[in-house]
């Protein structure tokens, strides 16, 4: 695992903290998948830092999910995570622009949306 600096690791800590809400416990409940993303600062698949988002417990982990295997699993750079969570990058064009790789279960995958992201005004 790197230990590069990203812009990303802000939001992913506002999301650790969302969770623990009453709109994060929703969400939460709603998804009750586990995301895993391997954010890039330049390209994809270098250099890349690893994050869990556990929506069955409701946590955020640095590192890769050690529960078996994700229900899917992201790859991006760090600018178009910063874009995708913001709501300004659609998931699904991302895909098919090759800016967003996808491993694991696609169903689990289409589940995930930029809503998953608190706001930083909801903060």
């Amino acid at each position: 695992m790197a230990t590069t600096e990203l812009k990303s690791d802000a939001i992913f800590e506002l999301l650790k903290r969302f969770l623990g809400t009453e709109e994060g416990v929703a969400v939460k409940n709603k998804v009750n998948l586990v995301y895993q993303f391997n954010i890039s600062p330049k390209k994809i698949g270098i250099d890349e830092v690893i994050y869990t988002i556990d929506l069955k417990k409701g946590e955020v982990i640095k590192g890769q999910y050690e529960g078996g295997k994700p229900d899917a699993t992201f790859s991006l750079k760090d600018e178009d995570f910063i874009k995708l969570a913001n709501g300004k990058l659609n998931p699904q064009i991302a895909f098919m622009r090759g800016a967003l790789k996808i491993k694991g279960s696609l169903s689990a995958a289409q589940k995930f949306s930029p809503d998953i992201f608190p706001k930083p005004a909801k903060l």
